[in-house]
């Protein structure tokens, strides 16, 4: 902590929603990766909506 390590990392878990909206641990300009894609039935229709609000909340952290 005293060099400085860390000091602008954001803990998911202390945030709004558990979630640190806005973040990217990428690399600059790389595309997020589209890995998963939950189907409109069952629990997957629950996930899609958390999804969905996930992004939402990417989208207003990073307007500029």
């Amino acid at each position: 902590k005293d060099l400085g390590h860390g000091h602008a990392y954001r803990y998911a878990h202390d945030e709004p929603h558990a979630y640190a909206a806005g973040e990217s641990y990428l690399p600059q300009g790389m595309a997020e990766p589209h890995w998963y894609e939950p189907v409109e039935r069952g629990l997957e229709s629950k996930i899609a909506e958390r999804m969905a609000f996930l992004r939402g909340l990417d989208k207003q952290a990073n307007k500029p």
